[in-house]
């Protein structure tokens, strides 16, 4: 892993992938019996999603989004959001992320900023919320399992009074109809897909279900 400048993000660095990363390996069983029984997960934290980066990029723009709040990073992956929430005058950062690989990335990025970042290695989507002011939920919505949990988590933070902003380029099993746009950039969603080009992401909050 390389530590670089974030494309349309250079206040933040993280380590992130390259040609001779050598990542592929995290997706091949070792042949112990013990580990082989959990699926390999594939490396989200290697690269920075285009949802997380729009996040990112709107509360650096936006500082009194966060500034003196206690946010919780759901999904965080690379830790890009937290880290940019820390950045951006959080009172306190806890970041989710349940990848182990993910967890040691997420402490070296917010190491090489300067930032504290407390981490919760679990998935707490079945639970109550934590005691956090905001939510700032980046690319959560990749994959319909992933969305059937999160949905009724980020619920649960609403009627607890906990603000909701989502990043996301528009993937598919994004609920729409539960967001509200605030802001739109041009980022690039170099995700692992070999891309790189600029595409427009969005910054929603997630709202109520109507009535």
């Amino acid at each position: 892993m390389r530590l670089a400048p974030v494309p349309s993000l250079p206040e933040i660095r993280l380590y992130m992938a390259h040609p001779g990363s050598g990542l592929r390996r995290l997706l091949e069983p070792d042949g112990d019996a013990e580990e082989s029984a959990t699926e390999p997960q594939p490396p989200y934290w290697a690269y920075a999603w285009a949802g997380g980066a729009v996040l990112a990029r709107y509360v650096l723009d936006r500082p009194s989004t966060v500034a003196g709040r206690r946010v919780l990073d759901l999904g965080a992956g690379s830790g890009l959001v937290g880290i940019a929430a820390a950045k951006a005058g959080a009172r306190e950062v806890i970041a989710a992320e349940i990848d182990l690989n993910g967890i040691v990335a997420l402490g070296l990025n917010a190491a090489a900023n300067g930032v504290a970042v407390s981490i919760i290695g679990e998935d707490i989507t079945d639970g109550p919320p934590p005691a956090v002011d905001l939510v700032l939920a980046g690319d959560v919505f990749y994959a319909q399992d992933v969305a059937r949990r999160v949905v009724p988590f980020l619920d649960r933070c609403l009627a607890a009074g906990i603000d909701v902003l989502v990043g996301d380029p528009g993937r598919a099993w994004l609920p729409k109809p539960r967001l509200r746009l605030l802001g739109e950039y041009q980022v690039p969603d170099v995700g692992g897909n070999g891309g790189g080009a600029r595409e427009p992401s969005g910054v929603f909050a997630f709202v109520p279900a109507s009535a």
